[in-house]
């Protein structure tokens, strides 16, 4: 039991409906807790949540759902079933990767397929795949399989894998990994992409997340019928079926902090709402620099925070085109472009703080697959350019450059969708100012504290707070980190580190 002293209350408090905290919600209601789920957004889902404008639903931030177990795990956990909620699609192919000389490569779920891709592009590499799909099993049986549903808040359990670690060369960047395998620079940038969309620097982030290959390959990618809005939705009926409550338009102002053990939180209106179990689905930055900025804290100081690096922040621009559902037939659903520059890109987004010029893009068109989005015969789309953030010395002022930033994007976009702008109806801008703004992410981040080998397990913000009794964190600034089946994933550790809910005093007495 990780709670010193059990309570007679089973009052819980979840801070943030984000994809973390609602998982974290219904883990708790399973466990017999009286679950408040508290959120200052209109919607739940907090970086998951959408906005709708003039018939089109914008899906703000994850787009695919993949390692669809870790749904079914929690749906399960509470007597439920996932996929009488949800409606998952598989993608195939997952994505189309293209580079300004005009060549291509297709992901898929199957091996054969992809291995004509390679074969492709620069037939002599395929042997090095062959051997990075290897590594990339290796490193999901040690690093998923093995890390990611298990506390990490003691030192032991990550020191006891640092000898797999060094077998499998986890010093090693993802890039740098990819590097050893293959020669061509195409692919090289087509294996080692994936730690942008968990916030990693491919050029530093660990070899470990070699893991995504094999995690694509054995369980494919999907999309979620209704966008990821709609299992956010589905976890708040859960959560009330469970007795619980999701207030939104309710924000936390401060983890109320007694003798050193959480008591519960009070909200921006002054409201004080008591209970012995606070969970904070807060950016773990925001959670100690402002929620608990009343309270003395050992580890996490504003300081330590200060000094950690922090994950590249995003340009997203979403925009409805009208009339072009059966044009560009060749842009699929999830399309990535590529700048010239692929290290030095990088170099300027994660260590100059600089908003160059040349940019690589995601474009997310779900019309594609969900007519949902868009009116009848349109199209909605989004496109995720990755920029620094805001805590660098001389940062980004997006007052004055979103619009000219925008203007740039829409070159770049116009090579892969051509006459789009004709066709615009509708849009809307999403900068790193408004991530700091709408989500309280510290230095408008995208995917909260950098995954880095020395930023990861118990170098990360614990599940179990060491600054206070009776809290805990899930989401991304917590083990085991950024993505969707990570933050899932915070809650089931949470669940193995919370007790069930004590019986109170009213509910022994009618059982007797």
């Amino acid at each position: 039991m990780m709670i010193d002293e059990q309570s007679d209350s089973n009052a819980a408090i979840v801070i943030g409906a984000g994809l973390g905290g609602l998982a974290a919600a219904m883990r708790l209601g399973a466990k017999g807790y009286a679950v408040t789920v508290l959120d200052r957004l209109d919607k739940p889902g907090g970086r998951g949540s959408s906005v709708t404008q003039d018939g089109h639903r914008f899906d703000l931030g994850p787009t695919i759902i993949t390692v669809p177990q870790v749904y079914e795990a929690l749906w399960a956990a509470c007597g439920r079933d996932f996929h009488k909620d949800i409606d998952l699609r598989p993608m195939d192919p997952f994505y189309e990767v293209r580079w300004q000389d005009g060549s291509t490569f297709t992901a898929r779920q199957d091996t054969d397929a992809m291995l004509a891709e390679v074969a492709r592009l620069s037939p002599r590499d395929v042997k090095g795949y062959k051997r990075f799909l290897k590594d990339s099993e290796a490193c999901y049986k040690v690093g998923f399989e093995g890390m990611v549903a298990k506390p990490m808040h003691r030192l032991w359990e990550t020191i006891k894998v640092l000898p797999l670690f060094a077998l499998l060369r986890a010093d090693r960047s993802i890039l740098g990994l990819a590097k050893a395998r293959v020669k061509d620079p195409r692919l090289r940038m087509a294996l080692s992409f994936h730690p942008l969309f968990i916030g990693g620097d491919p050029r530093h982030v660990t070899s470990m997340y070699a893991l995504v290959a094999y995690l694509e390959k054995e369980f494919g990618v999907h999309y979620a019928m209704g966008g990821v809005q709609a299992i956010a939705q589905a976890m708040v009926g859960v959560i009330r079926s469970q007795g619980g409550q999701v207030r939104q338009g309710a924000e936390v102002d401060e983890i109320l902090i007694k003798d050193g053990v959480a008591r519960g939180v009070r909200l921006t209106d002054g409201q004080e709402i008591a209970a012995d179990l606070v969970v904070s689905n807060a950016d773990a930055g925001h959670t100690y620099q402002r929620l608990m900025r009343n309270a003395p804290r050992k580890r996490w100081t504003n300081q330590k925070l200060k000094s950690r690096r922090w994950s590249m922040g995003l340009f997203v621009w979403y925009f409805g085109t009208k009339g072009t559902a059966k044009m560009w037939p060749d842009v699929g659903h999830h399309t990535i472009t590529n700048a010239p520059r692929y290290e030095g890109l990088l170099k300027d987004i994660f260590i100059k703080g600089k908003l160059a010029d040349d940019m690589s893009l995601y474009i997310h068109r779900p019309s594609k697959t969900d007519p949902s989005v868009a009116p009848v015969g349109d199209d909605t789309f989004y496109v995720l350019s990755p920029v620094p953030h805001l805590g660098f010395d001389d940062p980004v002022d997006w007052a004055k450059e979103a619009e000219i930033y925008k203007a740039k994007v829409m070159a770049e976009v116009e090579k892969t969708i051509p006459g789009f702008a004709e066709h615009i109806s509708t849009e809307m801008v999403l900068t790193p100012e408004d991530f700091r703004d709408r989500y309280l992410s510290p230095n408008g981040s995208g995917f909260s504290i950098e995954p880095r080998i020395l930023q990861s397990a118990w170098f990360r913000p614990h599940n179990i707070s060491e600054e206070a009794k009776g809290l805990f964190l899930v989401g991304a600034g917590t083990h085991p980190g950024a993505g969707v089946p990570g933050v899932i994933s915070s809650a089931e550790v949470l669940a193995k580190l919370v007790p069930d809910a004590p019986v109170v005093p009213e509910l022994k007495v009618a059982a007797e």
